[in-house]
């Protein structure tokens, strides 16, 4: 039985596991490039909200959408890890820079963090949409963030901070997404200037019951201080966490305690029911 598996497996994969793993890459590359040429695209944002004042967000996350052939919302994390180092992936981060700031020229009061790879620094078409909606309101390189993981800053650290640097000139944020996962050399740390640093979920998750990650997101949070970075806990799941990290220092708090990404602009939302108070 083995062997007439291992003899059903193409050549160059190493076992029955790589093989069923490149085939569902490879199913979920094709599901997202139907998507993105059918325009199936959307962005679903999530609140990130002052530790001190809850109620009113600081800003929100546009986290990028694809829908599949039957009309499901499939989130970032079920295909980012399969396009990223694509094209497709390329086209991916365009489309929600190009989404984000449409938003942000409709909204003037909105502030929107958006994703990005370190890989699409120097596409073409990335660069022309961020000139172009730089150009048609001067406002919103101020309201834009920039967000990028922490593996993904590493693979070109000395241009991702030259990138950095240009346009920050210009008044853009960057946030630092998913730190602590591993990746950062600290001595890039210091070079890069990030503005806002985003402490990975794994450290957040329970952490009002957890000695060990209580020590590990104390350390980290003594690093973004020692910077004079905005700092985010990301991944906040319940009450307790979220009293936790603001007694711990947390600038801002994001997860689903505040509200689970929605495709629907949330601000409306909040601008209707202060309208409806008043």
């Amino acid at each position: 039985m083995g062997k007439k598996i291992w003899a059903n497996i193409p050549a160059g994969h190493d076992s029955p596991m790589a093989y069923a793993i490149s085939s569902r890459d490879q199913s979920v590359i094709r599901m997202v490039d139907e998507a993105v040429r059918h325009k199936q695209v959307t962005l679903a944002y999530q609140s990130i909200v002052p530790a001190g004042d809850q109620a009113r967000p600081a800003f929100y996350e546009g986290l990028i959408r694809v829908l599949d052939p039957t009309g499901r919302i499939i989130p970032a994390r079920d295909f980012i890890g399969s396009i990223e180092a694509t094209e497709t992936g390329r086209i991916i981060d365009c489309l929600a820079l190009e989404k984000g700031l449409a938003c942000l020229r409709r909204f003037p009061s909105l502030r929107l963090a958006i994703n990005m790879s370190a890989r699409s620094i120097g596409y073409p078409r990335w660069m022309r949409s961020l000139k172009r909606g730089i150009a048609k309101d001067p406002t919103v390189a101020e309201r834009l963030i920039l967000e990028i993981t922490e593996s993904s800053a590493m693979l070109i650290p000395e241009l991702v901070v030259s990138f950095m640097s240009d346009l920050q000139r210009k008044g853009i944020s960057f946030a630092l997404d998913d730190f602590g996962a591993g990746y950062t050399s600290f001595r890039y740390l210091r070079d890069f200037y990030f503005d806002i640093l985003k402490v990975d979920g794994q450290f957040i998750r329970g952490i009002a019951d957890d000695p060990d990650n209580q020590v590990l997101t104390r350390a980290l949070l003594s690093i973004a201080e020692q910077f004079d970075l905005v700092t985010v806990a990301e991944s906040v799941e319940n009450p307790r966490d979220a009293v936790y990290l603001s007694h711990m220092g947390f600038d801002c708090l994001q997860g689903y305690y505040f509200g689970a990404p929605t495709i629907h602009a949330p601000w409306e939302e909040v601008r209707q029911e202060r309208a409806a108070s008043a």
